[in-house]
């Protein structure tokens, strides 16, 4: 193993603090938060730093929370709570040509929807959850180095009044978004290129009524989306081909109405912005989501086109994926640690590239130009909206119920596959997930006669007539299945 960086531990000062934890988790966005919560849930001694001082950013950032993360919110006890704060919104238009009925998931997900709602409020749920468990947060503070040796790492931190600390931990996760010092430290490339050099972002208020329907539509040199939060605000994203803006350029609302006028028509009447931004859209990911005792999740691993609004989502699920595993390895309770440990990477970075190429994609088609892309643009939008196969296909993808992971050769079908919240004989398995823990589920009385469930897995019956069994892992995954005896 060799060391994450060339910096050396600080020597101890009285402007100098020391500490030992089970797993450091750098970054409190939503990926480190549901992260750290995890752990600390699991008993595993966990340490959140964060550069921001304490507090919600009012920033809104993402604003998308589809079906896969609500499900992951609710083995949490989340997703109800996090409802309430948003608008359920059912269908997603583009270009005036397709639209995606997300209540085709009706029969796949308790979540036929994807949720608008300011990232700020994923956040602030994910942050009471995990100081309830116990999570040590360290706001204002900063990573200056990270080191690894055989049996830990060292980080090295500032806080905002200078006082340099050292934290020695068994793992260390990068949570730390697209400019990530974690992957700086570990000397991590992140290839891949910008896609598209400028876009403008806005939270408006509009003249009209709150439309419960995304909208987006392009013209030749601009392209423009306007989601509704639900509350009389909006979300509009544009893009302006003729002026294609560096990302520090300060943004005024003329600039955005302006856009969203050429692209949809109409600027919709929107005034009183809260909050501007500007985006670089990239596509970039690391080759690596593990390095020894060191791991990389949400946007420190993989960046892509806002399109879909899958960023936060992808990012959760990394975290939901990686929180296991590690605290099965922390405590001893698995035969296999490291390839157990290495099993993220084999799950998530395929998911992390499936992501990047679709929202590519989307975007590429979003921002099209020429007569002969726009062209491509009406043929793909009328097979995707005439093909049932290939529309559920779209929408598992872009919700995330239809992400599933490799199986072993040989095994049952169903192994690798996402779990939809069953109804079991002590209740759905949502509820069950929440524990942390595997789950069997086996037919009333006829317990299967070889399993690999752990001995603290919970124990679970079906409420029909089925008579195979299924190991359910914390993370709502298909670990194992057979057929029972009858």
């Amino acid at each position: 193993m060799t060391d994450a960086s060339a910096t050396t531990e600080a020597a101890d000062t009285p402007h100098h603090t020391a500490d030992t934890t089970d797993v450091l988790v750098v970054g409190a966005g939503p990926t480190g938060l549901m992260l750290a919560g995890d752990l600390a849930q699991a008993g595993v001694r966990t340490t959140l730093i964060e550069r921001r001082p304490p507090g919600i950013s009012n920033l809104t950032r993402a604003f998308a929370v589809h079906a896969r993360s609500l499900e992951l919110l609710a083995d949490r006890g989340l997703a109800e709570e996090l409802i309430a704060t948003g608008s359920p919104v059912s269908s997603l238009r583009f270009f005036e040509l397709l639209t995606l009925d997300l209540s085709r998931l009706a029969d796949r997900t308790r979540f036929p929807f994807v949720l608008i709602t300011p990232q700020y409020e994923v956040e602030r749920l994910l942050a009471a959850r995990a100081r309830a468990a116990g999570v040590a947060f360290r706001h204002s503070t900063r990573l200056t180095g990270l080191t690894q040796s055989a049996d830990r790492v060292t980080a090295t931190t500032e806080d905002a009044d200078g006082t340099e600390g050292t934290l020695h931990a068994r793992y260390a996760v990068g949570a730390d978004g697209v400019r990530s010092t974690v992957r700086e430290a570990l000397g991590m490339p992140f290839p891949g290129s910008a896609l598209v050099l400028s876009m403008a972002l806005a939270d408006v208020r509009l003249a009209g009524g709150t439309e419960r329907t995304i909208a987006a539509n392009a013209a030749a040199d601009a392209v423009a989306l306007v989601v509704p939060f639900g509350d009389g605000w909006h979300r509009v994203i544009c893009s302006d081909a003729r002026r294609q803006t560096p990302v520090d350029e300060p943004l005024d609302l003329d600039e955005v109405r302006e856009t969203t006028r050429r692209a949809l028509g109409t600027d919709l009447g929107m005034h009183d912005p809260r909050w501007m931004s500007r985006l670089q859209s990239e596509e970039r990911q690391v080759p690596a989501y593990r390095s020894g005792r060191v791991f990389l999740a949400g946007d420190a691993a993989h960046v892509h086109s806002p399109a879909g609004g899958q960023g936060m989502n992808t990012g959760l699920q990394d975290a939901a994926n990686l929180s296991w595993k590690l605290a099965a390895v922390v405590q001893g309770r698995t035969p296999e640690p490291e390839e157990l440990l290495d099993s993220y990477h084999a799950e998530r970075h395929p998911v992390g590239r499936m992501v990047i190429r679709s929202s590519g994609t989307l975007i590429r088609m979003v921002v099209a130009h020429n007569r002969a892309e726009r062209a491509l643009r009406l043929l793909a939008a009328k097979a995707v909206g005439s093909l049932p196969p290939l529309l559920d296909t779209v929408l598992g993808q872009i919700s995330g119920v239809g992400i599933a992971y490799p199986r072993p050769r040989g095994s049952h079908p169903l192994t690798g596959r996402r779990a939809p919240d069953l109804r079991l004989a002590e209740g759905r398995l949502h509820e069950l997930l929440g524990r942390g823990r595997f789950v069997l589920v086996a037919p009333e009385g006829e317990p299967p006669r070889t399993t690999p469930a752990p001995a603290d897995a919970v124990r679970a019956h079906w409420l029909s007539a089925r008579r195979d069994a299924l190991l359910i892992r914390p993370d709502g995954y298909i670990a194992w299945a057979a057929q029972t005896g009858r």
